[in-house]
């Protein structure tokens, strides 16, 4: 029987701009290509969630006005896993992803009403496992959302800061805490977060501040997990080829998400998130190719 799954968090429109390199000032640049996506980190991980199968909820909130809008509620409304909330006097935002040659990204957020909470939108819900990521903590309706997931309806809690996790109000981040989530963190973000400096030392003090799990992506390292203070490291998936990196961490978390909600275990789940990862890096955007999904699928059906 598969765990209920609430994603929490933002859907909105990426706009993905392919060119050599960043811009320098007065530069005057051709761009190689672009293209648009949907694209925030929830929607990232409920759409993997939803095409391996799981039974997952992604409540988003969307407004109506300005240019992206319409277009991302009309992609909501196709996907019965996703429910949104719909803000019609306010604009929804967008990011825009500068994909160098390398197939490195940089992201140029605009917020809009994709970071908004309100508790009456989860009123009515609980779950077994809830994802929130720490773009919508740090915005001002992150206190609400703590407090509604301090009221028990949100399972496990699976954290993921993200690169701005440490701009999150310090009594934020120590309530949140002490609801003991399995955190998702990059290397960075890892040492940035704990103050440390080496990595396995950031993992420990984390798990310390938790009293859970914590999992962290090493880039071409590969990636690693402590868990009841056993340290578990996989190596990186080799990628045929790299066309971005869009949506990688995402896929990354989306994917231990559904092996640690489906009871595969973790160094199973850093396995299955490996190969999801590298897989997401060989294609445009942040979407797992549908025979990865089938594979999935599969596996986890067994």
């Amino acid at each position: 029987m598969h765990s209920k799954i609430l994603v929490l968090g933002s859907a909105c429109v990426d706009v993905i701009l392919y060119l050599d390199h960043l811009p320098v000032t007065e530069e005057d640049m051709r761009l190689a290509a672009q293209r648009q996506a949907m694209g925030g980190c929830a929607w990232n991980v409920a759409s993997f969630l939803g095409r391996a199968g799981a039974d997952v909820c992604l409540v988003a909130p969307v407004g109506l006005q300005g240019l992206y809008g319409p277009w991302v509620l009309s992609h909501m409304k196709e996907l019965p896993w996703a429910s949104p909330a719909v803000l019609e006097d306010q604009e929804n935002g967008c990011c825009y992803c500068l994909v160098e040659k390398s197939g490195e990204r940089t992201f140029l957020s605009l917020h809009g009403a994709e970071y908004t909470f309100d508790e009456a939108w989860v009123r009515e819900r609980s779950a077994d496992w809830t994802y929130v990521c720490g773009l919508e903590i740090e915005e001002k309706n992150g206190g609400d959302m703590v407090k509604w997931l301090e009221k028990g309806h949100a399972g496990q809690i699976f954290y993921a800061p993200g690169p701005r996790g440490m701009r999150v109000r310090e009594d934020l981040t120590q309530r949140l805490m002490a609801l003991h989530p399995v955190l998702h963190l990059n290397r960075a973000e890892a040492l940035a977060l704990s103050g440390k400096q080496d990595t396995e030392e950031a993992m420990r003090a984390l798990s310390a501040m938790t009293g859970s799990a914590v999992i962290v992506t090493l880039g071409q390292e590969g990636a690693a997990a402590l868990e009841n203070g056993r340290l578990l490291r996989v190596p990186a998936f080799p990628a045929e080829k790299v066309v971005d990196t869009i949506g990688a961490g995402d896929a990354h978390a989306g994917a231990m998400l559904l092996g640690l909600s489906s009871g595969m275990g973790m160094q199973a789940s850093l396995d299955l998130a490996g190969c999801v990862s590298a897989a997401v890096v060989g294609v445009q955007g942040a979407a797992v190719p549908d025979d990865v999904i089938r594979k999935i699928a599969d596996k986890i059906r067994l």
